[in-house]
């Protein structure tokens, strides 16, 4: 019993120390932990052109697609961001017949990080971020992210209807978390732009509630409660470095089952295709018979429909019962024989009119 108890010690000694040999070889990212103390590893520090003297070794480039509906609207906003990206000393160059976006380090570039900041604008202006907006990226307490949601649900309707949960009703549901993560958020076609500042904490939320509303795991508007009970905690000085997991709803997925009385017996079978044509008597008759059959009916329904449709166009021209109605019927039918008279007329009238011609003509001669 010794050796056993002995053996089963070794094994926990031996995968406590794999344990922590696995921590040891990892080391902390400022990420990993939600809190806010975790927001104090990531400082913005402003970039000074005196600290790096002379131009870069190597030009560094990057380029950037977009889609052709998107030409218009980057040819009127080129202009402003050539001239935000010369203030840094980078250059750019925007090709519409490759649908493409390059920026790229020049001699006069003295921030080495800011060409990445400048890829990140070409990617924001090609999903439809507004320039002005897009801009604030060059700033060295801004960051962003793009989320990829398209492959997240596989069926279309599905991912419309769930990307319609995070706009929400004119556009509030997206409101409300633009302003309690404090990042602007743009959802267009397959992703989710998000931009914010560099510690990285809303645009973590953001990422968040976008794959948990897609993956349907939790509605947008269960993490705005959730952000709503997190600002309380975060003015009070006292919880402001502890951890607010005590204090947060806890949301659980609930399946509603509807109540329904038990019954031993299962639910009567429902008659089959063969069944209803025994009951009308077509399963003994053959294809052929069944079409001379079809044929012989096709008549009889169409006389019932001319039929039906003849009793709607008299009924619709029967008069209204009234004195008034038989005077005018009379009236119109007094006019119309002097008409027809008339027109029987004509012919006679005309024929007189020829021989009286004709016989003038004789006595002349």
């Amino acid at each position: 019993m010794s050796g056993m108890a002995s053996e089963g010690g070794t094994n926990e000694a031996a995968a406590a120390a794999a344990t922590e040999g696995e921590n040891q070889r990892r080391k902390g990212k400022p990420w990993d932990e939600d809190g806010p103390s975790s927001t104090d590893r990531l400082k913005a520090e402003k970039f000074e052109p005196s600290s790096s003297e002379g131009a870069l070794l190597e030009t560094t480039s990057f380029s950037t697609t977009f889609a052709k509906d998107k030409e218009e609207f980057l040819l009127e906003a080129w202009p402003v961001v050539k001239g935000a990206l010369k203030e840094h000393g980078v250059s750019c160059k925007l090709s519409l017949s490759e649908g493409s976006m390059t920026v790229s380090t020049t001699r006069k570039t003295r921030d080495p990080y800011i060409v990445v900041k400048a890829r990140d604008l070409t990617r924001l202006l090609s999903r439809s971020v507004p320039v002005h907006q897009a801009i604030k990226i060059l700033n060295d307490d801004m960051t962003c992210d793009i989320i990829k949601i398209g492959d997240l649900v596989r069926n279309r309707k599905r991912f419309s209807e769930r990307r319609d949960r995070l706009l929400g009703p004119n556009m509030s549901t997206l409101k409300a978390l633009e302003n309690l993560t404090g990042c602007y958020i743009l959802v267009q076609g397959n992703t989710v732009a998000a931009m914010g500042s560099l510690d990285g904490r809303g645009l973590r939320q953001v990422r968040k509630i976008a794959e948990d509303c897609m993956n349907n795991i939790k509605g947008p508007l269960d993490h705005i409660q959730e952000l709503k009970k997190e600002r309380e905690p975060a003015k009070t000085p006292a919880l402001a470095n502890e951890s607010w997991g005590r204090i947060l709803p806890k949301y659980e997925k609930e399946n509603i089952k509807l109540e329904q009385p038990y019954t031993p017996f299962p639910s009567p079978q429902q008659p089959s295709k063969t069944d209803l044509e025994l009951e009308n008597g077509k399963y003994s008759l053959s294809d052929e018979k069944n079409s001379t059959k079809k044929l012989q009916e096709k008549p009889d329904k169409q006389s019932k429909k001319v039929d039906g449709n003849k009793r709607k166009r008299e009924a619709a021209s029967i008069p209204p019962k009234g004195s008034t109605a038989g005077s005018s019927e009379s009236a119109m039918a007094t006019s119309g024989d002097n008409e027809v008279a008339d027109i029987v007329a004509m012919p006679s009238k005309n024929k007189a009119k020829k021989e009286c011609i004709k016989g003038g003509s004789q006595e002349n001669v």
